[in-house]
């Protein structure tokens, strides 16, 4: 695996987070469980990105792993 990370899908992904509950978004592209992590990272410079949801919400998390708002899509994928 490059330093580049996959493109794992070219929209986001759409997520109900719980009040609380932390998750961990695949920053890497490989994982099985996306948006999620499952560790498809290891033995390489990716690592996932811990997410507390203050709040019960509907989110958009990044798919294309190309966001500059972390996690969160910021419509980077429109331009891929």
């Amino acid at each position: 695996m490059t330093d580049v990370p996959k493109i794992a899908s070219t929209t986001p992904y759409k997520v109900e987070m719980e009040a609380g509950k932390t998750y961990f978004w695949c920053a890497c592209g490989e994982s099985k469980n996306q948006p999620f992590c499952d560790g498809s990272h290891k033995g390489t410079s990716f690592v996932p990105t811990k997410v507390t949801a203050e709040e019960a919400r509907t989110a958009y998390l990044c798919g294309c792993k190309q966001s500059k708002n972390g996690a969160f899509c910021d419509g980077t994928h429109k331009g891929l």
